[in-house]
């Protein structure tokens, strides 16, 4: 088993609400933003009307999955992105390992979490049920080429974000709205002028639409 000091959340807690994985119609990852709780992003669930379906929420060592910005050069924020992107990949792939289908796995994150969730469907693409990144894009420096293999083939995308943000430039949504997109994914791209750093009750209504859209 590795070190903490190099795979740091490979032993932090998942939270759960809601039914089994197993009976529910969709399973949804939470993943939280930088100095957040598990606890903190899950208040989101109640507010998507969607209380049938399974919701995980994997808890950040020290809440933070990597200790800069997403812009910096990926080698900076190692070993914490591998191990954050390690522990969401032991979480999908426990759900295959229960017969889950992809399609039936939506993976949910604000700002830090994402950049996460973004990163991590890119680089394991398979036909999910939804990806919904507020405020968030696919890490790397600007200037960074994104060339990931394989397909996404048809999964719901959500992308919003504020413009201009503090620590997400938009330019980083569209350019991961264009890279997902070329990966056979159905982008929905929102921008909100001037919005704060936070989750608008239009991204959460949106987000709801499409859960709902999923299980119809």
């Amino acid at each position: 088993m590795p070190a903490p000091a190099l795979d740091p959340h490979a032993a932090q807690p998942v939270q759960h609400l809601g039914p089994s994985p197993t009976s529910a119609p969709l399973t949804i990852l939470f993943i939280h933003g930088r100095g957040a709780s598990a606890e903190s992003i899950l208040s989101l669930y109640p507010e998507l009307d969607a209380a049938d379906c399974a919701a995980l929420a994997p808890q950040a060592a020290g809440h933070t999955w990597y200790p800069h910005s997403f812009l910096a050069p990926l080698e900076e924020n190692q070993p914490y992105l591998g191990s954050a992107l390690a522990k969401i990949d032991a979480i999908v792939t426990g759900l295959l390992a229960q017969k889950i289908p992809p399609q039936r796995i939506v993976l949910l994150g604000f700002s830090q979490g994402a950049c996460l969730a973004s990163e991590f469907v890119a680089r394991n693409p398979r036909p999910y049920a939804a990806l919904l990144a507020l405020t968030g894009g696919l890490a790397g420096p600007p200037g960074t080429a994104y060339t990931y293999p394989g397909s996404l083939a048809g999964t719901r995308v959500l992308l919003a974000s504020g413009d201009p943000d503090p620590h997400v430039p938009f330019a980083r949504v569209q350019q991961t709205a264009n890279v997902l997109t070329t990966m056979g994914a159905t982008v929905d791209l929102h921008r909100y002028p001037n919005r704060p750093h936070t989750i608008s009750q239009d991204e959460l209504t949106a987000c709801g639409e499409i859960l709902q859209q999923l299980r119809s």
